[in-house]
Parts: structure tokens; sequence; C-alpha cells
């Protein structure tokens, strides 16, 4: 194993530990929706039946997503147990699958609690993954392993979104004790995180996707 490769692989290990706890809240906070368990009432559960089920159907398919996908980006994981990489792949994917679905199907029938722009904000993370997840998935079955590798790329920064949302958050609320953000999320800072928690990570993808293809250009 080179060093790059060893680096490479303890990122990934050190961020599958960051990321449980998350996971574990919302695999908890979704199983206990489904089953009306939750300890009081929460501002994501409403009347309507089919936008409770959206959204803890995304809590636990999203736990699912945001817990494996660290693991898919070890190479020597994935040299060795291609098997095993194919299919954590497919129940990634179709975790990810619903994962988007529940937030597109909550978003417009409860809203969001920061008003439109969390709204739009929102649904188009939701309508990324589900885009990206698919195309991913749609890449490897046809052996288009360079083009299924890119969207895997993008995918795997749309997986750990959520994650990253509150990692900005935290990060914020530590650097300058909630400055430009409030409860109803529509503070300056809230109204950045919109898209802030995602956006900027798939631009940088595809800088080094260009810079990738240059170098093959000119080589």
């Amino acid at each position: 194993m080179t060093r790059s490769t060893l680096f490479h692989t303890i990122l990934c290990i050190v961020l599958a530990l960051l990321v449980l706890p998350f996971g574990f809240y919302a695999l908890d906070f979704g199983q206990g929706g489904l089953r009306d368990a939750l300890p009081e009432p929460h501002y994501l559960m409403s009347d309507n039946l089919t936008a409770n089920l959206g959204i803890f159907v995304h809590m636990i398919a999203g736990a699912l997503v945001t817990c494996l996908v660290p693991f898919q980006l070890v190479r020597p994981l994935r040299n060795r147990f291609l098997g095993l990489h194919r299919w954590s792949g497919r129940v990634i994917g179709s975790a990810a699958i619903l994962t988007a679905i529940g937030s597109l199907i909550y978003i417009p029938l409860r809203g969001t609690i920061g008003g439109w722009p969390m709204d739009a904000g929102f649904t188009l993370y939701g309508a990324l993954t589900l885009i990206a997840a698919l195309q991913t998935i749609r890449f490897a079955r046809a052996r288009q392993f360079a083009r299924h590798r890119n969207w895997a790329l993008r995918f795997f920064w749309l997986a750990i979104g959520s994650w990253l949302y509150r990692v900005h958050y935290g990060l914020w609320y530590l650097a300058t004790d909630g400055l430009w953000s409030n409860p109803d999320f529509t503070g300056a800072f809230d109204l950045v995180q919109n898209v802030a928690f995602y956006l900027p990570y798939l631009i940088g993808v595809e800088i080094y996707l260009a810079r990738k293809r240059y170098r093959v250009a000119v080589s």
C-alpha cells in the first residue's frame, strides 16, 4: 500500500467514524416516527400521513447511506472485495433513491421550517442526489467505470450532505455564537446554508474532474 493510499484510507475510516453518531440519531428518529413513538410532538410531523412517511423513510434510508458511503471509497477494500463493493453499492444506491424520494414527497406536502428558500434549496439537493444515485448505478451496470467513478464522487458529497449541514452549523455557532442565524432559519447564514452544504462541494468536484481531464489530454 502506497503512502497516498494509506492516507486516503485513514481519511475515509475517520469520516465513517465521525458520521456514525448522526447516522444513529437519524435512524432512531426515523424508526421512532414510523412507530409514532417520538418522545414529544416534533415540527417535522403533521396530520398528513404521506408526508410523515416520506420524512421518516428519508431519515432511515439517509442514515444507512451516510454511514456506509465512506467505505465505498476505501481503495484496498474496494479492490480486494469487489463483490462486497458492488453489493453495498446496490444497497446504498437503493437507499439513496428512497432518501431523495422521501424528501421530494415531504417538501411539497409539508414544507420546511425555513420557508420557500429552504424548500427550494432542499428540493434541489434531493433532486441532485436522486440524479447522482441513478447515474452512478447506471454507469456501473453499463460497465463504464470511468464515468461511474465520476458520478460516484459527486454522489459521495451529496450522500454526506446532511451531516455536512450540521457540521457547518456546529462550527459556525462555535465560532460566532450563532451570528446571522435564528430559530426560523431566516438569517443570512441560514439562507446561505440552504445550498452551502452541497453546492460548493459539487463545484469542487467539477473543478477536480476538469483538471483531471486536462492532464489526460496534455499527457
